[in-house]
């Protein structure tokens, strides 16, 4: 027998790899089918925690990883608003606005809407950079001073604004701009 073969893990069939391997220096693999249906499931299992009654959205963790699976692989620039009720439970989440590779256009009245509609008592935003650097351009500072008093006017509170790069996630709460 053979002891040098007897050594070598037994490798398991039943479970695909996650991601594809080749032997080029090309850019990093892309997920397989098993890998993006993965990511779904766990997309899926974080939301229904999130949306379980008596379950707050105040875990800055919780939200930034969350955030991160949804918005860090899109490869052109969105706007995302989470509601949030006077508990900071999920109502809802959108992304309201779809752009270009480093840019969205953000409407202040359509956000307005959408929170009134939900009947929401706060606000998370989020958007992503495809470019991966998640620090945050005079733009999103203006857009978000502008959300942020808009709606005050109706008593809705913007608990954060997210910029979601792909490995790290700037906030605007923890950088002091709200």
């Amino acid at each position: 027998m053979n002891t040098a073969l007897s050594l070598v893990p037994a490798v398991s069939l039943s479970q695909p790899d996650l991601f594809c391997v080749t032997a080029t220096t090309a850019p990093p693999p892309a997920l397989t089918p098993y890998a993006q249906r993965t990511v779904r499931r766990a997309i899926r299992l974080l939301e229904q925690h999130l949306r379980q009654p008596g379950v707050a959205f105040t875990s800055s963790e919780a939200t930034r990883d969350w955030l991160r699976l949804q918005l860090a692989p899109l490869e052109r620039e969105v706007f995302m608003v989470l509601l949030l009720d006077n508990q900071h439970r999920l109502l809802t989440h959108e992304i309201l606005f779809t752009g270009t590779i480093n840019h969205t256009e953000v409407q202040p009245r359509e956000v307005l809407k959408f929170a009134l509609h939900h009947n929401a008592a706060a606000v998370v935003m989020a958007h992503n950079h495809p470019s991966g650097d998640c620090e945050a351009s005079h733009a999103d500072r203006v857009i978000t001073e502008r959300l942020v008093k808009a709606l005050a006017l109706i008593d809705i509170r913007i608990l954060d604004h997210f910029v979601v790069g792909h490995r790290e996630i700037l906030s605007f709460a923890e950088r002091g701009w709200l």
